[in-house]
């Protein structure tokens, strides 16, 4: 075979040249590529290192605003509850008031009632003892004909309405 013969005649200049390819894709690759290569690694590794850096602030950050957050509401609520307890205090002292007001004067109308009946009781009663004196009057009158005393005849029913 024609092909296979030739061989040995192109041998060592076919390994040359190969020698030569290699050099050159390993001083290609090696000088060229990998420092690129190896300054992105770094670029990257310099990014991630930077942005867990500016994360681990920002979460430091988050837990301190979380923290004054947590304070202001913890002052708005005892803030908020003593406004509340303030306020009931005014409430029940305004409504004390109010009752005591009340009370006063519900009391002012009950003496008020309480006068007047005494006082419609009173005229009742003298009203009943006329109506009584002038019936014994007529009755005894008409009965007997004789004409007693008025006064006595008032004194007889006052005592009469007394016991009853």
């Amino acid at each position: 075979m024609p092909q296979l013969d030739q061989i040995s005649a192109i041998y060592a200049s076919q390994l040359f040249w190969l020698a030569i390819v290699f050099a050159l894709i390993y001083f290609g690759i090696g000088k060229a590529m990998v420092p690129k290569i190896e300054a992105t690694i770094d670029d990257r590794n310099g990014r991630i290192e930077g942005d867990l850096a500016a994360a681990e602030g920002a979460r430091a950050q988050a837990h301190a605003v979380e923290a004054a957050y947590q304070t202001g509401l913890e002052s708005a609520r005892s803030r908020a509850a003593t406004a509340l307890g303030e306020a009931k205090a005014r409430a029940t002292a305004n409504t004390e008031a109010r009752l005591k007001a009340s009370d006063a004067a519900l009391h002012d109308q009950l003496v008020a009632a309480t006068a007047q009946v005494e006082a419609s009781k009173t005229q009742a009663v003298a009203e009943i003892e006329t109506a009584t004196t002038d019936a014994v009057e007529a009755i005894v009158a008409k009965l007997s004909g004789v004409a007693v005393d008025r006064s006595t005849i008032a004194a007889r029913v006052k005592t009469e309405l007394a016991h009853g």
